[in-house]
């Protein structure tokens, strides 16, 4: 079984800063980890192999500093691992990532499966994963939780909805988008992590892929950020000190007219 985990390394949630004039995150010079959603479908992945044999295909698409969160990968159990790298990538919104990954994976060769985490903890989007699949032609299925079987051609999976779970089959290849539930991200070990240094991984560019240079980047990218700005928060509120028993009844008293006055009781 041969599967493709796209990944993605993003900001330190409480590092994450953007550029008001391009309306693009600001990366460089931020501390960057794996997108934490994407250990879950790293580790789906694995398990899949772990049961059935095959290899495991790390993806990115990011500045050079992204080797680091693929060798990180690599280190959790990732047979090997590639990543996009080039200028002309930067800026690209979930479509053009989307359109880049689609090409990687179709110049991997034959696969059975792309495993995408649920959404990046950047964008929060969850758009990818079914882009991917959209520009591949396969069948997409998204929240899923359990991977019941793969077998005959065909996979079966619980996907999570609102009150419970669907059971769904697709045929293989497809693409699934995963949730926390589906596992438990295992660490990476002493050995892995050797050998994930020495791995020689690939870096591919633009040239490298068949894509078209008008849809790639900041110009190829479709969406655009009109306005980046921080709301104020801004709240009138009324303290009430109860520190005995007269003032706590005052402050009761006054909680009751203010709950009435709202009509809330």
């Amino acid at each position: 079984m041969r599967i493709v985990v796209p990944i993605k390394q993003v900001p330190e949630t409480n590092a994450v800063r953007m550029d008001e004039a391009t309306g693009t995150m600001i990366r460089e010079g931020v501390e960057a980890i794996i997108n934490p959603l994407d250990l879950y479908a790293i580790e789906a992945a694995i398990r899949l192999r772990e049961a059935h044999g095959g290899e495991v295909t790390a993806v990115s698409m990011g500045p050079p500093k992204a080797m680091t969160a693929l060798r990180e990968a690599m280190a959790m159990g990732c047979d090997s691992a590639v990543l996009l790298s080039d200028k002309a990538f930067a800026g690209s919104d979930t479509w053009a990532t989307s359109y880049v990954l689609s090409a990687a994976v179709r110049r991997m060769g034959e696969f059975d499966l792309v495993l995408c985490g649920e959404r990046a903890t950047d964008g929060d989007t969850g758009q990818v994963g079914p882009g991917i699949a959209a520009f591949l032609g396969l069948p997409v299925v998204s929240y899923v939780s359990r991977i019941e079987s793969v077998a005959d051609g065909r996979c079966r999976m619980h996907r999570l909805v609102e009150d419970g779970y669907e059971v769904l089959e697709a045929d293989l290849p497809c693409v699934l988008t995963v949730v926390k539930e589906i596992s438990d991200p295992r660490l990476p070990t002493l050995r892995g992590k050797q050998k994930a240094k020495r791995a020689d991984v690939p870096v591919w560019t633009a040239g490298d892929l068949d894509v078209e240079p008008s849809k790639l980047g900041l110009e190829g990218s479709p969406t655009r950020v009109v306005k980046i700005f921080r709301p104020s928060v801004a709240r009138k509120c009324e303290k009430l000190l109860a520190a005995d028993e007269t003032s706590v009844a005052t402050a009761a008293d006054r909680v009751v007219e203010f709950l009435q006055t709202r009509e809330l009781i």
